[in-house]
């Protein structure tokens, strides 16, 4: 079994987003660090982005006691969708060799474990990966991930205009918040811009106060490494 990494995401001394959501760290397990954006499925049949290591994470979560103890999250990170929006709908489309069943199937499963099932996607007009991105379809994607049950969002900014970011970010989490769906919003935005949020004067109409009004966490720097 690939080794386990686990996350906790920490806000301190700032009041996040109240919209009844993630009122304590959320904990969990995130694919990035150690699976990054690996799609070769069949050369690599454990260690790449599908559907198995997703419901295969969550099996250990609730067998070896981390769900006891809080950890709930099994979050899907970049390189889960296809790099085109289905023709017709134009929503967000799960890998079909990957993800067979699609998203929702896999929330079925993990909730079926007593788990919480977290998502990724990019404020921007492509994912850091070069998969499909949320600019232009805010709403459309925050409805298409409600139907999913998804239970969480990472929303990364590459191939973002960071000058808007201060409008883009609220923008969609009012969006999610809109669908009736409980989804923590964790925002990458103030990793993407100078000061991070915690200039004074505030750089790019950001401050953490803003970021922490419509964020239930956020990220300030850049990722880890799997290095040790």
């Amino acid at each position: 079994m690939s080794l386990l990494v686990f996350f906790s995401l920490i806000v301190i001394g700032v009041i996040s987003l109240d919209n009844g959501l993630a009122r304590t760290p959320p904990m969990g397990w995130l694919s990035w660090q150690r699976f990054r954006c690996e799609t070769d499925c069949n050369t690599y049949p454990n260690d790449c982005i599908n559907a198995n290591l997703y419901e295969a994470q969550a099996d250990r979560l609730a067998s070896d006691g981390w769900k006891d103890v809080g950890y709930v999250q099994v979050n899907i990170d970049d390189c889960w969708s296809t790099k085109e929006r289905d023709p017709k709908t134009n929503e967000q489309v799960p890998d079909p060799d990957r993800f067979p069943n699609g998203i929702k199937a896999v929330a079925d499963y993990v909730h079926s474990k007593g788990l919480k099932l977290g998502l990724y996607s990019d404020i921007g007009t492509h994912t850091c990966g070069g998969y499909t991105g949320m600019e232009g379809y805010f709403e459309l994607d925050a409805n298409t991930f409600a139907s999913w049950d998804i239970d969480m969002l990472k929303v990364d900014g590459c191939y973002a205009n960071t000058s808007s970011m201060y409008i883009d970010y609220p923008n969609l989490g009012k969006a999610l918040n809109a669908t009736g769906h409980p989804i923590i919003y964790s925002c990458s935005w103030p990793a993407y811009i100078s000061g991070h949020g915690e200039d004074n004067p505030p750089v790019k109409n950001t401050t953490m106060a803003d970021i922490a009004e419509y964020c239930n966490l956020w990220r300030n720097y850049d990722d880890v490494q799997d290095s040790w």
